[in-house]
C-alpha cells in the first residue's frame, strides 16, 4: 500500500499553539520533512518526537520532491513541515503536495496556525473576504506595479514583509492605493507581539522612525479608501481632466501622468496616487 502525505501546521512562534492530532500524526509518521530540521528539531524535541527528519527547502525541493514521492509510493508515510504555520503558504510545500497528488498519493492535510488568518482576525477589519497577496516584490517600481494591479480588488487586502522593507512598502502603499485604515502585526504570538492600527501614512510615520524593525511582519490594508476633504475633490476633478487632455494630444497615459503633474505643479508620484484614488470611486 502507497504511503499518505500529511500536510502539517505548526506554531509561529507559541509552542502551545500546535494541536493533540499534529502531535500524534508527527510521531506516527514514518519521516518529517521540514523547511530547516534544525529549527524542527526543537518543537519536536519539546513534545518528545523522535521521528526521522529530511531536509525540505527552496533550494532542494525539486529534487527532495522525487524522492519523497517515490518513498510514498513504496508506502512510507511521510509529514511535512514548514518553520513556521502552514506548508504551501508564503513557504516550501506546494511542488511536493502537487506531485504526490498528481501520482495520485493520498494527501490529508493537518491544518493549525498560519500568520495571516492569525492578523486578520485580530486586526478588526473585515475579515469576511479578503486577498491574500503574499510577499511583495523588493524593488519599488515592481512592488508599485503589483499595487497597482492590486488596487482595484473589493476585498480586505492581506501581505507578508520583510522588516526592512516595511516603512518603503506602507510608503507604496499610501501612494498607489491611496489612504486606507491598516494593521500592522508584527511576532504574533511571541514574546513582543505587536499590533499597531491606523491610516497607511501612520503606520508609515510609525515604523519609518524606529531604528531597527525585527520580526515576522503581516500587512492588512482596509478595501476603502479614505474620502479626502471635500475641498481635494476639485483638485481630483482637475488632475483627471488635464491628464484626459494631454491624452487627447496623443500622448500615452504615462507622459500624460507627467505632464498634467508639472502642468499643476506636483510630483508624478502625487499625481498618480490621486489618479487612483479618483478612478477607485468610480
Amino acid at each position: 500500500m502507497p504511503g499518505t502525505l500529511f500536510v502539517v501546521s505548526t506554531p509561529i512562534g507559541n509552542l502551545e499553539d500546535i494541536t493533540f492530532r499534529a502531535v500524534r500524526v508527527l510521531g506516527e509518521v514514518d519521516v518529517i520533512a521540514c523547511e530547516d530540521t534544525r529549527h524542527s528539531r526543537k518543537l519536536l524535541n519539546h513534545y518528545g518526537i523522535k521521528t526521522r527528519t529530511v531536509s525540505y527547502h527552496e533550494h532542494n525541493e525539486h529534487e527532495r520532491a522525487v524522492e519523497l514521492v517515490a518513498a510514498l509510493q513504496s508506502g512510507t508515510n511521510v509529514a511535512i513541515v514548514s518553520d513556521a504555520g502552514t506548508p504551501g503558504i508564503s513557504d516550501p510545500g506546494f511542488r511536493l503536495v502537487h506531485l504526490a497528488s498528481a501520482s495520485g498519493l493520498r494527501v490529508v492535510p493537518v491544518p493549525g496556525p498560519t500568520a495571516l488568518i492569525a492578523a486578520l482576525v485580530a486586526s478588526g477589519l473585515p475579515a469576511d473576504e479578503f486577498f491574500f497577496a503574499g510577499f511583495l516584490p523588493s524593488k519599488s517600481s515592481a512592488r508599485r506595479t503589483r499595487l497597482n494591479h492590486l488596487s482595484n480588488i473589493r476585498a480586505t487586502l492581506v501581505f507578508y514583509e520583510a522588516p526592512h522593507r516595511i516603512a518603503r512598502a506602507l510608503k507604496d502603499m499610501r501612494e498607489v492605493l491611496g489612504e486606507r485604515e491598516a494593521v500592522v502585526a508584527r511576532e504574533l504570538t511571541k514574546v513582543y507581539e505587536e499590533i499597531v492600527r491606523g491610516r497607511l501614512s501612520e503606520l508609515e510615520t510609525h515604523f519609518g522612525s524606529e531604528k531597527e524593525v525585527r520580526g515576522e511582519l503581516v500587512i492588512i490594508v482596509d478595501q476603502k479608501v479614505i474620502d479626502e476633504p471635500a475641498s481635494g475633490e476639485d483638485e481630483l476633478a482637475s488632475l483627471d481632466s488635464v491628464v484626459a487632455a494631454f491624452e487627447a494630444q496623443g500622448l500615452d497615459s504615462r507622459a500624460a501622468l507627467k505632464q498634467a503633474a508639472k502642468k499643476l505643479g506636483i510630483s508624478r508620484a502625487e499625481a498618480y496616487r490621486q489618479l487612483v484614488v479618483l478612478r477607485n470611486r468610480k
